[in-house]
């Protein structure tokens, strides 16, 4: 569960850089929404190990 947003912002951004700015804004919204969902993946592995 922790590691859906990555293939669910990936897929996301393509579909939406697709749609505003053609195929050179589907990979540059591949590319957002990749990194958004290994940053989101890190923030969810924080809190994780984090003691309580």
């Amino acid at each position: 569960m922790g590691c859906l947003p990555i293939p669910i912002l990936f897929v996301l951004g393509v579909l939406i850089g697709n749609w505003l700015w053609g195929d050179q804004g589907a990979l540059w919204g591949a590319g957002v929404g990749l990194l958004l969902g290994l940053i989101l993946f890190g923030i969810f592995v924080a809190k994780l190990r984090q003691r309580r």
